[in-house]
């Protein structure tokens, strides 16, 4: 009964094969395409450097051997490099010397301007104080103060940073932070928060400035 149903079978899949192949929405032969033809450039620069290709094939051939020593040397001085940078970056750390201009040298003497520069300021913004124009006064201190962050860290202070984002800068110290930040606050509040500045908080931003400028502040 078994072999009598797969020779039916097997009767039926000739005919049914011939009219798969009559089909004509079918392909059953798929041509190979044809190969891209390299554009004329190429070929033109393939001729230009057969002679070089054919000169350097003898000395290729024989550094063959040497091509694994060649390829593990130069993975060798490559980890030296990088552990040689590796280093040095973290000597410098730990030296204390310049990392983009940023932090100062362990040995560095402590920063401050010039004591007639400061004497200068402070009687320019007296005067204005004088006039009862504090708050010119106080934004003359704090102006400087900003000069004397960017002569004591070169390149700390960017061109968009505001009072108070330079008052947070992690490279100045924690005092000079605090002082600048006194300053700074003060101005803030008298210049946009609509709070008129008087002589006492005339007198806190100077006494502030003349605290910042001393070299314990930034020892």
């Amino acid at each position: 009964m078994a072999s009598q149903t797969a020779a039916e079978a097997l009767d039926r899949l000739g005919p049914a094969h011939a009219a798969l192949l009559q089909q004509s929405d079918l392909q059953f032969q798929l041509s190979r395409a044809a190969q891209p033809k390299p554009p004329p450039w190429v070929e033109w620069l393939a001729k230009l450097l057969k002679p070089l290709a054919d000169s350097l094939s003898p000395a290729a051939k024989a550094l063959a051997p040497l091509a694994p020593y060649i390829f593990w040397t130069g993975v060798a001085l490559g980890a030296a490099f990088i552990l040689f940078l590796i280093g040095q970056r973290l000597f410098a750390v730990k030296r204390g010397v310049v990392i983009g201009g940023l932090k100062l040298s362990a040995g560095a003497e402590p920063w401050r301007p010039a004591p007639e520069q400061a004497r200068a300021l402070l009687e320019e913004a007296d005067r204005l104080a004088c006039e009862g124009r504090f708050v010119e006064a106080a934004h003359l201190i704090l102006l400087r103060s900003i000069q004397d962050i960017q002569a004591r860290r070169p390149r700390a202070v960017a061109v968009s940073l505001t009072s108070r984002d330079i008052a947070r800068l992690e490279v100045l110290p924690p005092s000079a932070r605090l002082l600048f930040a006194g300053i700074a606050e003060a101005v803030e509040i008298s210049l946009f928060g609509g709070r008129a500045m008087d002589g006492e908080g005339y007198a806190r931003c100077r006494d502030a400035y003349s605290s910042f400028v001393e070299a314990g502040s930034w020892a």
